[in-house]
């Protein structure tokens, strides 16, 4: 039955649970990592992680690179069949690539995922290829100007922030935020600004202004950001290229087509199915 198999899948003991556990240990931090780094970010056993590393390598979920893992190109496949991140990166990278030939600055686009962000994009020169964000990974949305803005505009924030204050906010500087009226306080002033400025909370040295990139109907699509060295970082350099920005790919965004309706057809006797996908 369904339902057995969704209460199988949410055991943590189970296989489907700890593989998810072992791909979820590549949110954030390094591309790489080693199996017994593997076993301690995921929770699972290290002679457990080892055996299901291999499955998903097999799968193509994972790669296997000397003594590390990293995620696989299966999974980079499979997510760019997501619509909508797939056709906001598409209508994102042209002007994403203007705003960082005129700023030089390291260029980011991110949603929000929880208490993260995920990074859809990315544009950036040699000079920060040190920079600590990458395309398709996550940080602590409560530290990051991207995050700080998202949080800013989303209807469901105060419950966001509220699970960030029950599980408490890590630090990645002395400068990060962690505590939780402290960020309401900054969500407040970020809200009626309209942006975004975080100074060496995420990175020490760097800091990232960002803006939403907002539809005519009031959706926040996602943010745009831009990140250099704290005293490259002001809002009268930065914020109206980013808003420029910002109004074009919500301007390309408003003008997709409507999505055609999934049609499902009913595979006869006899006649090989196959689910759409």
């Amino acid at each position: 039955m369904v339902a057995d198999a969704d209460e199988e899948t949410e055991r943590p003991n189970s296989v489907l649970g700890k593989a998810q556990l072992l791909l979820g240990a590549f949110e954030s931090g390094p591309f790489q990592l080693r199996l017994t780094e593997l076993s301690r970010r995921s929770g699972v056993p290290k002679a457990s992680a080892y055996r299901l590393a291999q499955e998903l390598v097999r799968w193509g979920l994972l790669e296997r690179r000397g003594e590390s893992y990293q995620l696989g190109i299966r999974m980079f496949e499979l997510g760019e069949r997501v619509l909508a991140s797939a056709s906001l990166r598409a209508v994102a990278r042209p002007p994403l690539t203007d705003l960082y030939t005129s700023t030089r600055a390291t260029i980011h686009l991110a949603v929000l995922d929880g208490t993260h962000v995920l990074y859809l994009e990315k544009i950036a020169g040699r000079a920060n290829i040190h920079s600590h964000s990458q395309i398709g990974g996550r940080l602590p949305a409560w530290c990051t100007a991207t995050g700080k803005v998202l949080l800013a505009g989303s209807p469901a924030s105060r419950q966001q922030v509220e699970r960030l204050a029950e599980s408490g906010l890590p630090s990645l500087t002395e400068r990060t935020v962690v505590s939780a009226d402290a960020l309401r306080r900054q969500l407040a002033v970020v809200a009626e600004r309209g942006f975004a400025l975080e100074a060496g909370e995420t990175l020490s040295g760097y800091g990232s202004l960002a803006v939403p990139v907002i539809g005519e109907d009031g959706t926040v699509h996602a943010a745009v950001s831009a990140t250099a060295p704290v005293a490259q970082v002001t809002a009268q350099r930065l914020l109206p290229p980013l808003r420029a920005t910002a109004a074009g790919i919500a301007r390309a965004m408003d003008r997709r087509p409507p999505a055609a309706p999934t049609t499902t057809r009913r595979a006869t006797a006899g006649s090989p199915g196959r689910a759409p996908l």
